[in-house]
């Protein structure tokens, strides 16, 4: 019988067909949806993003693990009752204005959803305006922003700003990232955090929901 240590590992290693296989064959058995998730398949991307933060994995690897268990989650989401279903957050993530780059935003977007948080992706070359518009629908805890040129940086205190108009920014935490981003630009433009990496996204969207209570 296969084992939640097993599934797990199959998750770390990208194995995406082993993972539904062994998914299907643990819902065959009788095992507990929501222990499938928690013991197997998140137990596996934990693991995924320790080894990626300190550098031990790498994007591809990282990906591919992500996309088994979404494989696996697919099998075994419709089986958990949707009061089951308990989520640490809603995230809004997206690239803003002038900034079609979407690599690192899709891995940060990934690893959160991996780490039990809901997650809108609104793509890439995201207006201030739309992000506001997707904030008022979709009332999310936490805004991530990626952008990769220095050029577009100025975006995310354009939407910080709007968010102040609108009457949202006490409501929503805002994080951004991305190669030319840093602490110092998070702090500058009133950002809540700043995220290295993205296995540094989902510890820090962690942080600061448990400060919110």
């Amino acid at each position: 019988m296969v084992t939640y240590a097993e599934l797990a590992q199959s998750v770390i290693a990208g194995q995406r067909d082993q993972v539904k296989n062994q998914v299907t064959s643990l819902i065959a058995a009788g095992n507990n949806p929501l222990e499938i998730v928690s013991e197997g398949l998140i137990a596996g991307m934990d693991v995924v993003g320790v080894r990626f933060k300190a550098g031990d994995m790498y994007v591809p690897e990282v990906l591919m693990s992500a996309k088994s268990m979404s494989g696996g989650l697919e099998i075994v989401k419709p089986l958990i009752a949707v009061a089951d279903q308990k989520s640490n957050g809603r995230i809004l993530i997206g690239t803003v204005k002038g900034d079609l780059h979407d690599i690192g935003k899709n891995l940060v977007s990934m690893l959160v959803e991996s780490g039990g948080f809901e997650v809108i992706n609104m793509g890439v070359d995201i207006s201030a305006e739309d992000f506001i518009d997707a904030s008022i629908k979709h009332e999310p805890d936490i805004i991530a922003l990626s952008a990769l040129l220095t050029t577009t940086m100025p975006a995310m205190k354009d939407i910080i700003e709007l968010l102040k108009e609108n009457g949202l920014r006490d409501k929503i935490k805002v994080i951004i990232g991305g190669a030319p981003v840093s602490k110092d630009y998070a702090d500058t433009i009133g950002a809540d955090g700043y995220a290295p990496d993205a296995g540094s996204a989902v510890e820090l969207c962690k942080q600061l929901l448990a400060s919110k209570v």
